[in-house]
């Protein structure tokens, strides 16, 4: 149980609700750091970055109404099967996105349809309806959903239930400011239906402990800290453990004037005379695409003189130091379409890297993502349209 110093509580009591406002956006950043054992033997180490952007459309009689995207990925640390301790600078690796759109009403209960695979957690926090004394303790039902489509040919989003343990436990201190905060553990014991033709889990079991800080004025989290543990008893035979931490920011989106920025990129641009860059708004936020940027054919090592382009673009970057980015790779229709996906993933990775070399952005705050040839922007019957789409695009994102 993560237990700190407990500080001087300025109320005996506290009321815990949430306070939806219709228009109100935020993120959500958490990084969720593992390893994975097999058979008790560490296998592989790596950190999974969620990245939530939420918005509230309407709000009615307290519940608020949520649209989110949810976007998840994943930097490998340490592979037992390569041995390969990966740098520091490297990026997070695109993994996959969902769109969800649920109910939270004033207490912290769910109303979602049961098709959407995220939040993964449900009904956590929820609160009584009254207010707590310090060190008073409560208990709700929550639930979690998961995706288990690919590993385990489980098409339908997961249920695992459990009972969530809370305690107000007074104000506490975090990067210099002090918060009420409470603790939540769970545990949980799931056993599977077999699929026919999968190697799947057996038996689930979870155990999580976790430290939630609240802001009163605003009425939502402020941040969480989290220990977990996760079994999966598989049918081969085998057992698969995670252990780890998470811990994840809610920071409140401020409005981004897409065609201010990105006419001011481009009037920056146009002023450097840098060649094959285009800025455009997009609906995450403003795109810069280097198109045609230089790398040896078939590789991901850039072509002498490209640095020096990168050196530009990260000093722009660096003059939005609030918002995240989102390096992503692209190809033209050439070769396979597997090679095509590597190819573009690896050239946006290079970029990534050379950009946090460079400070950026810390890499909890930077993706890379490749799309192969998948998305065009001119002709591949000719040379032009295929030089301008074998390019690099850096999103500057506004949620």
């Amino acid at each position: 149980m993560l237990i700190g110093l407990v500080l001087p509580s300025s109320a005996e009591c506290e009321v815990f609700e949430f306070k939806h406002r219709a228009g109100d956006r935020y993120r959500i950043l958490s990084v969720v750091k593992h390893d994975v054992f097999i058979n008790r033997v560490l296998s592989y180490r790596s950190e999974i970055l969620n990245r939530i952007a939420v918005e509230v459309t309407d709000v009615t009689d307290g519940r608020g109404l949520h649209r989110a995207v949810f976007q998840t990925s994943e930097r490998v640390i340490y592979d037992s099967a390569s041995r390969i301790l990966q740098p520091n600078v490297t990026g997070f690796h695109w993994s996959r996105e969902y769109d969800s759109v649920f109910e939270i009403d004033r207490l912290g209960y769910f109303t979602i349809d049961p098709k959407y695979y995220m939040p993964v957690v449900r009904n956590v926090p929820v609160f009584p309806d009254r207010s707590l004394r310090l060190l008073e303790r409560w208990t709700a039902e929550g639930h979690e959903m998961h995706d288990f489509r690919d590993a385990f040919g489980i098409e339908e989003p997961y249920r695992i239930p459990f009972n969530a343990n809370y305690q107000f436990i007074g104000d506490r201190e975090r990067k210099g400011k002090v918060y009420p905060a409470f603790s939540v553990n769970y545990r949980f014991d799931t056993r599977p239906s077999p699929v026919r033709g999968y190697i799947g889990p057996r038996r689930i079991t979870g155990l999580f402990n976790q430290m939630v800080y609240w802001n009163r004025e605003l009425g939502q989290l402020v941040a969480y800290e989290e220990t977990f543990r996760i079994t999966f008893e598989m049918s081969d035979g085998r057992t698969i453990e995670y252990r780890g931490t998470a811990e994840a920011e809610f920071v409140e989106s401020e409005f981004m004037d897409r065609e201010r920025l990105a006419s001011e990129i481009f009037e920056e641009i146009s002023r450097l005379a840098i060649p094959d860059v285009n800025v455009r708004t997009v609906e995450e936020g403003v795109s810069i695409s280097l198109e045609d940027i230089g790398f040896f054919p078939d590789s991901d090592i850039m072509l002498p003189g490209e640095h020096e382009k990168l050196d530009i673009i990260a000093e722009i970057l660096r003059r939005y130091p609030d918002r995240d980015i989102v390096v992503s790779g692209h190809t033209a229709l050439a070769g396979t379409s597997e090679g095509r996906m590597r190819l573009s993933i690896a050239r946006a990775g290079a970029v990534t890297d050379y950009l946090l070399s460079k400070d950026v952005r810390s890499a909890d705050r930077v993706v890379v993502r490749g799309y192969g040839a998948e998305r065009p922007v001119a002709d591949n019957n000719t040379e032009e349209g295929m030089r301008r789409n074998r390019r690099v695009e850096i999103t500057i994102l506004e949620n």
